[in-house]
């Protein structure tokens, strides 16, 4: 199905990479927030490049106390991980959303020391939320150092048996069962699924939330985020404050982006994998 979409013997549109921080270099005749020397982030198609064209409501103004690496590590992992929070109930009143965030909810990141997972995490515990975060041996320390109070290792311990319930899940990786999920969710809790196995399992999940969420008193979404300006400017924000930081786990240069896709295929990156150019100004 997806090859029937992007090409069925080789992709149509070649340009990798999607999210990108750098300095501006040149501007169209209608921008208006933005000029030759800005440091931005945001998304386009392309980013693996030493530059690129991206329209002027795709970027926001970098804060000054983050990297540009740091930057680039954000847009589809921190947004995927801010509305997943907001789809939980997790709103966060103050920043431009409706929602209001109640301190004290406990919240359980599954995938916690992943792309989505370490934002998730460092979001949730700066609006107040008990958080538990799940992941593999190597990766309690790290978990627990950005915020998670509870930390399961998976390797020992099977979260949807151990008895504890929840008012959300975000589920970022995919490999428990909507019916495994509601046994460790409150009566009137939420499970958020932002990740799957593959295609298939995504769109599975995809038909069969909306079903389970009339049959039982708990909630099932699946969803995929939206980039949008607004929550961009969240996420800077919430750098800028010192409330989030990225984590990230391997700098490859841009030559060596099929190694780091081969590592990222490994699904054991721990936060996010950056393609960094030699001057740092562009990554």
């Amino acid at each position: 199905m997806v090859r029937m979409i992007t090409g069925l013997r080789k992709p149509k549109d070649t340009r990798l990479g999607v999210d990108v921080a750098g300095q501006v270099e040149a501007v169209g005749r209608n921008v208006t927030q933005f000029k030759p020397g800005d440091a931005v982030f945001g998304t386009c198609k392309g980013a693996f490049a030493e530059y690129v064209c991206a329209p002027e409501s795709a970027l926001v103004v970098k804060p000054d106390n983050v990297t540009f690496e740091q930057a680039a590590s954000v847009p589809i992992a921190a947004l995927t991980a801010l509305q997943g929070l907001r789809l939980g109930g997790l709103g966060l009143g103050g920043l431009g959303d409706k929602g209001h965030i109640q301190p004290g909810q406990k919240v359980l990141i599954n995938g916690a020391s992943g792309g989505v997972g370490t934002f998730a995490v460092q979001i949730a515990k700066s609006f107040g939320a008990d958080v538990t975060g799940v992941c593999s041996t190597r990766n309690v320390e790290m978990v627990r150092s950005i915020g998670a109070k509870q930390v399961i290792d998976y390797t020992r311990e099977d979260f949807t048996k151990s008895g504890q319930r929840y008012d959300l899940i975000l589920d970022c990786v995919g490999n428990h069962s909507l019916l495994a999920h509601r046994r460790a969710l409150n009566p009137n809790g939420v499970c958020v699924v932002a990740g799957a196995k593959g295609l298939w399992d995504f769109l599975t999940r995809a038909l069969t939330a909306p079903v389970l969420s009339r049959l039982v008193s708990q909630k099932f979404v699946t969803f995929i985020a939206k980039i949008n300006k607004q929550d961009l400017t969240i996420m800077g924000e919430l750098m800028a404050t010192r409330k989030v930081t990225p984590v990230i786990d391997r700098r490859y240069s841009l030559s060596e982006v099929p190694e780091a896709i081969r590592y990222l295929e490994t699904r054991h990156a721990r936060g996010k994998v950056v393609i960094t150019l030699g001057d740092h100004n562009k990554t």
